[in-house]
């Protein structure tokens, strides 16, 4: 037991300095930085262009729609890696699934493009 546990000392390491790198810089950062604010560094930045209008709006639902769908392709994926990984030992039953799987996730996907949640109009 004591071998298997001394494999990860390495593992531990790694995340202490990282950890520790993480902590010291920005603190390093702020005590030896310059500090000469003004107005114009306080502004806000986006790239390279002046801010129009105001930060705090309303969003379109179309923006919500699209990220929603992302979201749950993203999903679709992540539950898909693991049966790509493992198909071999599953058989048949285990492909089945995955089609199964996919079919709901395409007619689903067929239903939102029905509907023009893809629309941008």
């Amino acid at each position: 037991m004591e071998s298997y546990l001394n494999n990860y000392i390495p593992v531990a390491v790694l995340f202490g300095i990282a950890l520790l790198l993480a902590l010291l810089l920005p603190t390093l950062s702020m005590i030896l930085g310059p500090k000469r604010p003004n107005p114009r560094k306080t502004q806000p930045y986006e790239s390279g262009m002046t801010a129009i209008g105001e930060a705090r709006r309303r969003y379109p639902v179309k923006f919500y729609r699209i990220a929603v769908l992302f979201i749950l392709f993203d999903i679709d994926i992540i539950l898909i890696m693991p049966w790509a990984v493992a198909l071999r030992p599953l058989g048949f039953f285990g492909l089945g699934a995955v089609l199964l799987f996919m079919v709901v996730f395409v007619i689903g996907d067929l239903w939102a493009w029905q509907k023009g949640m893809l629309e941008w109009d």
